[in-house]
């Protein structure tokens, strides 16, 4: 009788644990490793509030995820940067509709290692930099030593941004170092005394120095008053008027008491 009994408890459990299965909801995020971070910790606080709900991110570059939006494969994509013209065209012709959340600030800090002794670049040098036109860390400032170059990839949101309000749209000169992620970037300036490279503000820590630009320091003051001359919105975008879990995921995100409190914790300024 008792082995009977057993056997239905376990069945009855077995049901439940598929029943329950079948409830739960994904939620798929790819895309900028800039906002990477904010992603991690708003899911994780997300899925400890919402245990149905199983959230999994990816990194990429603000244009994978994007590209991902459009073909369907995620169901939110993460942008340091706005949507392009030719991928709103390319999305509509294919159906999706993306709609824009803006859920934070950055700015884009240019990096030495810390045995650099240069601590400040005007604009106008960073673009030299940048094409070549600067080669040895004397010609500013710093120790007779070449300088090592180290850029983002061009799916890169922050690359874009950097092309954009740093390159005026020049081409960044072909001996550069090119990375797959804020992350990556770090590591290489951390590791090789002659280079520079340029970070989302979350992503600063002790193995690399900034530089301010224009003698002003990359913060979330500077940041918000709009004197940093490197910022911009981060977004995610939604393929279409979000709804269910999605929607609900957004609204988290956005929210003055959750997640926006984990952008701070993110080390990036939040939008209230």
């Amino acid at each position: 009788m008792k082995s009977k009994l057993f056997s239905f408890i376990g069945l009855v459990a077995g049901i439940l644990m598929v029943g329950n299965a079948a409830l739960a909801e994904n939620l798929v995020i790819k895309g900028s490793t800039t906002v990477l971070p904010i992603a991690q910790k708003v899911s994780e606080a997300y899925m400890k509030e919402n245990p149905d709900v199983k959230i999994t991110i990816s990194g990429g570059g603000s244009g994978n995820g994007i590209k991902a939006l459009i073909d369907g494969s995620t169901d939110i994509a993460d942008s340091s940067r706005f949507i392009k013209s030719k991928e709103v065209t390319l999305a509509v012709e294919k159906g999706v509709y993306p709609v824009p959340f803006a859920v934070a600030y950055d700015c884009i800090v240019p990096v030495v290692h810390p045995e650099n002794p240069v601590k400040n670049i005007t604009m106008a040098r960073l673009k030299d930099i940048y094409e070549g036109k600067v080669k040895n860390w004397k010609e500013i400032g710093g120790d007779d030593r070449p300088v090592v170059v180290i850029s983002r990839d061009t799916s890169s949101g922050t690359y874009e941004v950097w092309h954009n309000k740093v390159l005026k749209k020049a081409r960044v000169f072909p001996g550069a170092l090119l990375q797959a992620s804020n992350g990556a970037v770090v590591q290489a300036v951390a590791k090789n005394k002659n280079a520079v490279g340029y970070i989302g503000l979350g992503y600063m820590d002790k193995t690399v120095k900034a530089l301010t630009v224009n003698n002003i320091v990359g913060s979330e003051d500077t940041t918000l008053n709009g004197t940093y001359p490197v910022s911009r919105p981060l977004f995610m975008f939604t393929p279409g008027w979000p709804k269910g879990v999605t929607a609900n995921f957004i609204n988290y995100v956005i929210n003055p008491e959750k997640g926006q409190k984990f952008v701070k914790d993110a080390g990036y300024v939040p939008l209230f």
